[in-house]
């Protein structure tokens, strides 16, 4: 069983009676961000070491909460035990740490006691030794918060767990340079702004299909952190795929195909940002709402394409084009998808060029061929997995 225990217990450098776990971090807040870190490497239960309760950070354990798992509140390490299995391995995060998944989920992989170490070159970290800094992460076993707990009350915890930890020959592993620029710890919130758009950002998943990790992705990863950081609506990215959606069928309808397409693709990444907020946030309706509106819009443009080409020849590869299309999307589970299949902005890239050298019926029987070759692989892939 894996445990975190997440230290939320100082004020905010700048905003004096504010605990800095509670300010905003990348659209939500920094413990939420460190919480959701630790349930992504395997921690069922999250524990918060707490100096005092506020109306901010009650609204953050409801949250947490609601995510699934398990979440407590405590003051002490004497608390800490009585809500910990006695063989879990807990995952320990310092107050105010900005990380990356990996180097948690690294960490949650290490086989024995842990500590995370760097260069002791900034006061923010506590020194393991004259070499030696830690980072503001560890692993360890249960044991060592009880042997925490055994000791005097008014001894800080956060920082007698890490001596206990080194004097029981916890491995120190340096964090690895390539790394450091994604970690620190931060009580300002000018800093935890800065550094929340950007990180959150880089959270964001990267596509499988070739045309939304190399097109659509980058695109989405540049226009993320200063809408998170003037705290734009998710819903306003929404509205705006919207407008250019509708504008897309007027292009295409009104004599104007390449503006058309062009608007259509635009309305894809609005869609796309959407879907990226809402995930961020944990808008979870809106964020589903948003991907499939991605096929929708696809699907009104290429019928739209096919109507305007030739009502009955284009019609009908517009359709099937719609069909293998759904179909794919269906059948294209995550496990299985590989970098070459179609997608719906795919079916825009291939249409476009031959729209504009006039041969709109080719660029939709094109892009029917190509859904229909991934759906048949999609299909032969269901049927060999184990």
């Amino acid at each position: 069983m894996l445990a975190g225990l997440i230290f939320t217990t100082e004020d905010a450098d700048d905003r004096p009676g504010t605990l800095a776990a509670t300010l905003p971090f990348g659209g939500l807040t920094l413990v939420e961000f460190q919480a959701r870190l630790l349930a992504a490497a395997g921690a069922t239960q999250i524990i918060l070491v707490v100096s005092r309760m506020t109306p901010e950070l009650l609204g953050v354990i409801g949250r947490i909460g609601r995510r699934g798992g398990l979440v407590d509140a405590v003051r002490t390490a004497q608390d800490a035990v009585a809500k910990l299995h006695p063989l879990a391995r807990v995952l320990v995060v310092a107050d105010g740490v900005v990380t990356s998944g990996d180097i948690i989920q690294s960490l949650a992989s290490a086989g024995h006691d842990t500590l995370v170490i760097c260069d002791p070159d900034d006061h923010r970290y506590e020194r393991v030794s004259a070499k030696a800094a830690w980072a503001g992460l560890a692993l360890l076993d249960c044991k060592r918060v009880s042997e925490v707990a055994a000791m005097p009350r008014d001894y800080d915890f956060q920082s007698t767990l890490l001596r206990v930890a080194a004097q029981a020959g916890a491995e120190q592993v340096r964090l690895d340079p390539r790394d450091a620029p994604k970690h620190a710890i931060e009580r300002s919130a000018d800093a935890l702004i800065r550094r929340g758009t950007a990180t959150v950002a880089a959270l964001v998943a990267k596509p499988v299909r070739w045309a939304e990790r190399f097109l659509l992705a980058p695109l989405v990863r540049v226009a993320l952190p200063p809408l998170m950081a003037r705290l734009i609506s998710t819903i306003v990215p929404l509205a705006v795929a919207g407008a250019l959606s509708v504008g897309a069928l007027i292009g295409i309808l009104g004599k104007h195909p390449v503006i058309g397409l062009l608007l259509a693709f635009a309305a894809l990444v609005g869609v796309s940002i959407a879907a990226a907020l809402g995930w961020v946030r944990e808008e979870n309706r809106i964020a589903s709402i948003s991907t499939h509106a991605r096929s929708a819009i696809v699907a009104g443009a290429v019928l739209a394409i096919g109507v305007r080409a030739d009502p009955v020849a284009g019609t009908a590869l517009a359709g099937a084009l719609v069909v293998a299309g759904a179909l794919l999307e269906r059948a294209a589970l995550p496990a299985l998808l590989r970098r070459w299949w179609a997608s719906p902005t795919a079916y825009l890239v291939i249409l476009l060029p031959l729209v504009i050298l006039g041969w709109p019926l080719v660029g939709l029987a094109g892009a029917a061929l190509y859904g229909a070759g991934t759906l048949a692989a999609a299909i032969e892939a269901f049927r060999q997995k184990p």
